[in-house]
């Protein structure tokens, strides 16, 4: 045993001021809460912490998100809710005059923040927009998406318009599965056109500059459950971030994860983030995390001992992978070490 490291550090959420959360595979997926989020959130408010909600989800307004965190049994009020509407409004406004008329491809969150900045909406091309800005909505047809293609038609550099992208995430956790999200549709638009939006939401750093100013944060963390959009973009920040394994990401996406995606810290839940956060130790190639060991001996990643917490385990070999410089596919990498027990929408 005196080849383990028992140490723990300060729990994640020790000195943080505000907590800031995403929602889907975080806070709920699909109307239901995920377990353990909604009694963590509480008593993180409850010893003292702000809270305030990051998303990309452009599906809805930031009072009907704060609602159903209500009615799940959160204190949301509309203002701790930070979507990527919100940021494309902001985005939109240094491109185009006051007033302008924007093609929106999405629902009414995006609708109703581009109203409330002055702007008038379209569905039709033939209104000759100033911009198109596009987010998620269940409801975008193939009709919409053409709409977009036709108004995007002449590249911005020869003289077309701006495209704004509240957000590209790939993948959407729901309550029966994962589905498409905005991602998939902007791309649509991209084969069509030949253009690349640009992204005012997650990853891009200034919705979370904008969460900071906002809630006044001094020590904030970040909570996500997607590395690509939640983790990079609290990096890009400057934010501390912590990977939650309850929605997209799993385990052998964390032991993947590129430099600049990798979390602060990596819990299974949100009860973790009250827990001391055990003391990652590196002694030659070997990398242990409490009774968690894993030695790096060339290109094979192997498990000197499993320990007694998989979550542990994880964290043994993802920094272990990471203290290399390389990335993962230049490993071999047993099956056991991403064993993924944790829950997922």
């Amino acid at each position: 045993m005196g080849l383990f490291s028992k140490k723990v550090g300060p729990a994640p959420i020790d000195g943080v001021d505000v907590l800031f959360a995403d929602l889907d595979g975080v806070v709920y997926a699909g109307p239901g809460a995920i377990p353990h989020a909604v009694e963590s959130l509480n008593r993180a408010e409850d010893e003292g912490r702000r809270l305030g909600y990051i998303t990309n989800n452009a599906s809805r307004t930031d009072a009907a998100v704060a609602q159903h965190l209500a009615d799940l049994g959160l204190r949301t009020r509309a203002e701790d809710v930070v979507t990527s509407p919100q940021a494309a409004s902001r985005l939109l406004a240094e491109k185009v005059p006051a007033g302008s008329t924007i093609l929106v491809v999405g629902g009414e969150g995006l609708v109703v923040e581009l109203e409330k900045s002055g702007f008038v909406v379209t569905r039709s091309a033939e209104d000759n927009p100033a911009a198109v800005v596009q987010g998620f909505n269940p409801d975008v047809a193939w009709t919409h998406l053409a709409e977009a293609a036709f108004a995007l038609a002449l590249p911005e550099d020869q003289g077309g318009i701006p495209w704004i992208a509240t957000n590209t995430d790939w993948t959407i956790p729901r309550e029966r599965g994962i589905a498409p999200g905005n991602g998939t549709l902007v791309s649509a638009v991209h084969t069509a056109v030949g253009r690349l939006a640009t992204v005012a939401g997650k990853p891009e750093a200034p919705i979370f500059h904008a969460a900071v100013a906002r809630f006044g944060a001094k020590k904030p963390l970040m909570l996500g459950d997607r590395l690509d959009t939640d983790i990079q973009g609290a990096q890009a920040a400057g934010v501390d971030s912590a990977i939650i394994l309850t929605g997209i990401d799993r385990p052998k996406h964390v032991l993947a994860a590129l430099d600049h995606q990798r979390p602060t810290y990596i819990l299974g839940d949100l009860r973790d983030m009250f827990e001391p956060y055990p003391v990652v130790t590196h002694k030659g190639d070997v990398t242990t995390v409490r009774d968690a060991s894993v030695r790096i001996d060339g290109v094979d990643v192997i498990i000197e001992s499993e320990g007694s917490d998989d979550l542990d385990l994880i964290r043994a070999g993802a920094h272990a992978i990471w203290a290399t410089g390389r990335q993962i596919f230049g490993f071999r990498v047993p099956e056991r070490l991403y064993r993924d027990t944790f829950h997922r929408p």
